[in-house]
């Protein structure tokens, strides 16, 4: 296929099998990670527990994400992201059963009085075995964050693949795909888990999606192959440096590739940037907002959870497409533009709960705050890390950038978050998150000009 990047239509058939499958594997990860938070409200009135005490498992699992990826990212150079996924599928499978029979273990549910800000706990879940609530929180938190080491092999292993199906040129394309699939996890995790929570037992929350990606897994097993060489395409090149479908990689090799390219250090802050923006608002705390701020809202809590998906992937497919054609390769461009947005809709949104604007304006706003911070995270994701690490060490590269933005993003998001807002409520909530933003804009403003293989960007 050379250098003039041609492509027949049967590979591109196969190529489509090959990312939809793995594709809906990925978007079932995420159904396992944010089903907690989805279920957050019907999870505290069966446990009789505080946003604290529920911060404290979105404090773990990133964290326990996010030094994962720094080791699962060489370790996906090395076996192959389809092994890698297949590994991940059977821990989120165990991890989210474990979850689902820990509520099986309440014999009373707690008495809750009042709803929204008014909510009162007047006595907490009656439990099994002697469990008290704080041995209980400790053990359902260990099991979240061993979901969360093996959640951390997803988009590693999602990028590694696909880093040898696509065409680098095309990888801006690519970030639009890898937003379609964040979002419609997103979307069963955010408008799926609630109706699961409360039309069946709470421990379907867990066991469903669990036998989601125990069903998927299988498929991909089946049907999905690490790259182009493996189903007969010999010479399929992705454009960059190296073009060996080699696994024998060098950890120290990787890193000091990686790691000497200044771009690394910089687009490594945008990321932990986008955390900070992206779990303090939509990924996490928005179900808990609506729930408090606008009790019985459905049809806005709705509009806010597929305005969310929806806008995402078109954020997705605008910035990503942009950096491709517009900018030429060049993707700090358009995550400088997408920080923008974001201090503009973290802006509107705080005013728009300070001036009580109303459900929907809420829920507009979250959806277009996600056009941008989507967009920006799909790009670093599914286009700056296959720019920086290449064929071989793209698994590396998604772990460092994902990895720096759990680990840092992740803890501050959860438990610190939950403690803020039960102290200061939710007045501070959107307008707390713009310095973060800003120093994005800051970071990606110094690359403007640069793209991953300038003779300078080691220097």
């Amino acid at each position: 296929m050379g250098t003039t990047f041609e492509m027949t239509e049967e590979f591109r058939q196969r190529r489509t099998q090959n990312w939809m499958i793995i594709g809906f594997l990925y978007a079932l990860f995420y159904m396992t990670r944010y089903n907690n938070a989805a279920a957050m409200p019907q999870i505290m009135n069966w446990f009789g527990w505080t946003k604290s005490d529920l911060g404290i498992f979105e404090t773990v699992l990133p964290l326990i994400y996010g030094l994962s990826v720094l080791f699962n990212g060489p370790l996906g150079d090395k076996i192959g992201g389809k092994k890698l996924f297949l590994i991940g599928s059977i821990g989120v499978f165990l991890m989210n059963m474990c979850m689902g029979v820990c509520t099986l273990l309440v014999t009373t549910p707690a008495i809750i009085t009042g709803m929204g800000t008014a909510r009162h706990v007047v006595e907490q879940a009656a439990l099994l075995y002697g469990f008290s609530h704080s041995n209980l929180i400790i053990l359902m938190a260990i099991i979240w964050g061993i979901n969360g080491y093996f959640q951390s092999m997803g988009a590693i292993a999602i990028v590694k693949v696909n880093s040898r199906w696509f065409h680098k040129l095309e990888r801006g394309k690519f970030t639009g795909i890898f937003g379609i699939l964040i979002r419609c996890g997103l979307i069963l995790a955010f408008s799926g888990v609630p109706i699961i929570a409360k039309s069946l037992p709470l421990y379907c929350v867990w066991f469903i999606p669990a036998a989601g990606v125990a069903i998927v897994a299988i498929l991909v097993s089946i049907f999905v192959e690490n790259s182009p060489s493996d189903v007969g395409y010999q010479g399929f090149a992705t454009g960059d440096e190296e073009n060996t479908d080699d696994n024998s990689v060098s950890l120290r090799d990787v890193l000091s590739k990686i790691l000497a390219n200044k771009m690394t250090w910089f687009v490594l802050l945008a990321s932990v940037m986008i955390g900070f923006v992206r779990r303090g608002t939509i990924d996490v705390w928005f179900t808990t907002y609506f729930n408090e701020v606008y009790t019985g809202q459905v049809a806005a809590y709705q509009v806010a959870a597929w305005g969310i998906a929806l806008l995402g992937i078109a954020g997705g497919f605008v910035l990503g497409i942009s950096s491709d054609k517009i900018f030429k390769g060049r993707r700090a461009p358009v995550i400088c533009i997408g920080f923008i947005g974001m201090v503009v809709m973290l802006g509107i949104g705080g005013l728009s709960h300070h001036a009580n604007f109303g459900p929907y304006a809420m829920a507009i706003s979250l959806a277009c705050l996600s056009f941008f911070v989507n967009g920006s995270h799909g790009i670093i994701g599914g286009a700056v890390t296959m720019d920086l690490g290449g064929k071989k060490a793209t698994a590396t590269a998604t772990g460092l950038f994902d990895g720096a933005q759990y680990l840092v993003a992740g803890p501050m998001t959860g438990v610190v978050m939950g403690k803020l807002l039960e102290k200061y409520g939710w007045g501070f909530w959107q307008w707390g998150l713009i310095p973060f933003a800003v120093v994005g804009v800051i970071a990606m403003a110094f690359l403007w000009n640069q793209t991953p293989k300038d003779k300078n960007a080691g220097h």
